[in-house]
């Protein structure tokens, strides 16, 4: 066998297991919350949702305009949402406008049930039973949460659930930005 060869069969192992071992310590140090999306600075996507508790209402993009606001993606399958959700209910309470896009949910009445039982934070519940207006965000799962400013842009995407811990330190400062720039 070729001198060179035999090193190239020597080595090659090692060099693909450095390599794979870069890749994995790489992702170790990744938040998983952070995903970036090519919205970000783009106007919220044009959609069509009716709304959850009367399927007859229409509602399109402009809800997602006039002010500041959040939009939650949520579902009854998930339990990070129930999780969040009293947060919600309580960042509702100080007036801090939500609005909800439930998600591919078993069924539209079982996503009212939760409502009702838990309490509504949203200003507007959106329905999308097949992900057609998550798709059009780029929704990975549910919890996601976008913030989006008067003109209805994206300004910020937060993977997971809100909580008081992101909200004090990460979240809060973003929204407080945006009711700044609105006025």
């Amino acid at each position: 066998m070729n001198k060179n060869l035999r090193w190239v069969v020597l080595f090659a192992p090692l060099i693909l297991f450095i390599a794979l071992a870069a890749f994995l310590l790489k992702g170790l140090g990744s938040d998983p919350t952070k995903l970036d999306s090519a919205l970000i600075n783009e106007p919220v996507p044009a959609f069509e949702s009716v709304d959850l508790y009367d399927t007859r209402i229409a509602y399109d993009e402009s809800v997602l305009k006039g002010k500041p606001m959040l939009l939650n993606v949520w579902a009854t399958w998930c339990p990070t949402c129930r999780a969040e959700h009293e947060f919600l209910n309580q960042l509702a309470s100080e007036g801090i406008p939500i609005v909800g896009l439930n998600y591919k949910d078993d069924s539209r009445e079982k996503a009212v049930n939760w409502l009702n039982t838990l309490g509504d934070p949203y200003t507007i519940n959106l329905f999308d039973p097949e992900g057609n207006v998550a798709f059009e965000f780029g929704v990975y799962g549910a919890p996601e949460t976008y913030f989006i400013d008067e003109e209805g842009v994206i300004r910020y995407r937060h993977v997971g659930d809100v909580n008081a811990r992101n909200w004090q330190s990460t979240l809060k400062p973003i929204y407080e930005q945006l009711k700044q720039e609105a006025q």
